[in-house]
């Protein structure tokens, strides 16, 4: 490109365009001079009808018994105005009169005339004889109200007027800017929170045990990067992503991540802020959303807690809401107009999925769905190493164990359990994070902090042989699940607690290893009654959570030889998230109470095989208690050790599979007294 001589004289720039402004948004007079004029309208009219200060009628009766009334006149039957003979005298300064002048509003009086004006001219009289005063007498007249009846409707109308005015050209403007300063436009607008590509964005490398969402998610990452990569082979990437899976395992973070990826903007709202107090308000918010992201096109644009709002249409306790279905009926609408040029993708998170209406989940609109399940071992070793990497770590911290031991926590959990021993460490002084701050800060978020109120001898003495029965149980029973730890130090809600860990590995669960979950759970009901004699009442979360494996054994697994292999459904929807309006069961009464002679029948004989597995060894029984009352905490190698060998076999060193997505895999407690 040639460069301009130098002889050739300089160009002035070009002043900068004005944006031209919405006719919508001017007002009806220009720079706002209507409401100038009606403010200074309304001054002046006050300022004509200002009238002289008023006094009271003792007030009154002060300055006429004082003679010092120059002039009065009365105004209609109610109104007086006056004039003192010296304005600037002790009596018009105690009064406040300015200039001398009064109006006073008299009472009302059939003979107004001699009840006024009399007495006036009586007083007046009586004190210029007394003075001996030439002065000339009170001048009294008597004038009929101008305004009458129509004063009080005439200033009514004034200020009416006033404020309609006001209305008209100061704020019905502002109300309808179509410019996005309006308040009615800002009220039904999107509250949608838009990220910027490029900016401090999230990537997948910043999401870690999640290879597997990753995997899915990378296809929709290069349709957005190159869309002509897909449509040239007549393909359509779905317009729709649910992501399913529990709380806290990073639903969230990977659709931000996806749209970092893709290197394109990002717009995010919870399914709650679509509802509000009108009506048609959310859809009105949905269209804006949906507006904005095609103008903005290519981007991705990411629904929070969709249930919220795509919960089934017409049932649950008092049928449906008008606001969240029409809001739902524009959603489906919005996701049925895309065109199949116009690369916007809808992301939406949840962790309900079977309340979510079928109309939502049809294809063409959310029909991918990923799920985010809890990581492995492997996935939470790399999510440590990501929420360790600004934490300075002792040589002998050992990742790769906490990994192995967190069984079943999520991201969330783990990031919560690297600042609860960052805290932990902050508390004792130290300059690096060791191991026995992560031991710590593990024991506070899977059992509760300890409780600091200290239990006699005869409580410890329960709570350490309950304990014991618990750990004995699951040392004697081949196909119970590992201890990891006993202890009678009261955490959160627990007086003590037997800590567990399962195979990871495992996801199937045979009867027998069911029955044997059993025993363990019963174990230190048993010891209870063997020791003392008696049950006591902090067996309740054991009786709970082994009630509830029965019931399931019975109900679900089909592992009860009376009902044999069938699956009773029993309440599994509940009334508030739609589906169901009364809890439904689809078997007879007969069967219901055959259903609990079974459960009664399992938990019994789990009962007895645990009181037996305790009594022939009650003398270990009697070790564990002693040493936990000595120590307070025994370890695996402790009561390995204690009971001379170990005929639990330990877990395998890599799991070979990674368990499905509705699996929820956590380590078990056998919780103490309460």
């Amino acid at each position: 490109m040639a460069t301009v001589p130098d002889e050739t004289p300089p160009v002035a720039p070009a002043p900068p365009a004005t944006p031209a402004k919405s006719p919508r948004s001017q007002p009806l007079l220009p720079g706002g001079w209507a409401a100038v004029i009606v403010v200074l309208g309304v001054v002046i009219l006050l300022l004509l009808f200002q009238s002289p200060a008023r006094v009271s009628l003792t007030a009154f009766e002060k300055i006429r018994d004082a003679g010092e009334i120059k002039t009065l006149k009365l105004v209609g039957t109610d109104r007086a105005y006056g004039e003192l003979r010296d304005p600037k005298g002790e009596l018009a300064k105690s009064l406040n009169l300015t200039g001398g002048q009064f109006t006073l509003q008299l009472p009302h009086s059939d003979n107004l005339y001699r009840d006024v004006v009399d007495a006036v001219r009586d007083a007046d009289r009586k004190v210029r004889t007394e003075k001996k005063d030439d002065a000339e007498p009170v001048v009294v007249t008597v004038e009929e109200d101008p305004l009458g009846a129509i004063g009080p409707a005439l200033w009514f109308m004034l200020l009416f007027g006033a404020f309609a005015a006001f209305t008209v050209f100061v704020v019905l403007p502002r109300l309808r800017d179509s410019g996005g300063g309006g308040f009615i436009n800002g009220y039904i607008r999107s509250p949608a929170r838009r990220y910027e590509k490029g900016k401090t964005r999230a990537t997948f490398e910043d999401v870690a045990g999640m290879d597997a969402a990753k995997r899915e998610l990378q296809e929709v990452v290069d349709f957005l990067r190159n869309p002509d990569k897909f449509t040239r082979l007549g393909a359509q990437v779905p317009k729709g992503v649910l992501l399913v899976g529990p709380p806290g395992t990073g639903k969230t973070l990977m659709a931000k991540a996806t749209a970092g990826e893709a290197n394109v903007p990002f717009y995010s709202i919870n399914g709650s802020e679509f509802i509000q107090m009108f009506v048609g308000v959310g859809a009105s918010r949905v269209r804006d959303l949906f507006k904005t992201a095609k103008e903005n096109a290519p981007c991705v644009i990411f629904i929070d807690e969709i249930d919220a709002v795509g919960r089934m249409r017409g049932a649950g306790v008092g049928g449906g809401s008008d606001e969240r279905e029409q809001t739902l009926n524009q959603i489906l609408s919005e996701m049925d107009g895309f065109q199949p040029n116009e690369t916007i993708i809808v992301l939406a998170a949840t962790n309900r999925p079977d309340v979510l209406d079928s109309a939502l989940l049809r294809p063409g609109r959310f029909d991918r769905h990923i799920t985010v399940s809890r990581p492995t071992w492997q996935g939470r070793l790399a999510i440590l190493k990501v929420h360790t990497r600004n934490k300075p770590l002792a040589d002998t911290v050992d990742l790769e164990k906490i990994a192995r031991a967190m069984i079943g926590m999520s991201g969330a959990e783990l990031r919560n359990l690297c600042n609860e021993a960052a805290l932990v460490a902050t508390r004792a002084g130290k300059n690096t994070l060791e191991q026995s701050d992560f031991d710590q800060a593990a024991d506070r978020v899977r059992l509760g902090a300890k409780r600091e109120e200290a239990f006699g001898d005869e409580e410890k003495k329960r709570t350490a042989y309950h304990e014991a029965g618990h750990a004995l149980c699951a040392w004697l029973e081949p196909k119970a699940d590992p201890i990891e730890r006993v202890s009678i130090v009261p955490r959160g809600r627990a007086g003590g607690f037997t800590l567990f860990r399962p195979d990871e590995d495992r996801v199937d669960h045979s009867q027998s290893e069911l029955l044997a979950e059993l025993v363990v759970t019963l174990g230190g009901r048993a010891a209870d009654r063997l020791v003392f004699g008696e049950p006591l009442s902090g067996a309740i979360g054991d009786l709970k959570h082994a009630t509830k494996i029965a019931r399931l054994m019975v109900t679900q697994f089909g592992m009860s030889d009376k009902l044999g292999p069938v699956s009773y459904r029993v309440g599994e929807d509940h009334v508030f998230l739609g589906k169901e309006i009364v809890e439904s069961r689809d078997f007879s009464e007969g069967t219901a109470r055959i259903i609990d002679e079974e459960v009664q029948r399992i938990l019994s004989e789990a009962e007895a095989r645990a009181y037996e597995l305790i009594e022939r060894n009650r003398d270990d029984l009697d070790k564990l208690a002693t040493a936990l009352l000595q120590q307070e905490e025994l370890d695996r190698d402790d009561v390995n050790r204690l009971l001379r060998k170990s005929p639990q076999s330990e877990p395998a060193a890599v799991p070979a599979e990674v368990p499905p997505a509705d699996t929820v895999i956590s380590p078990k407690l056998a919780f103490g007294s309460t």
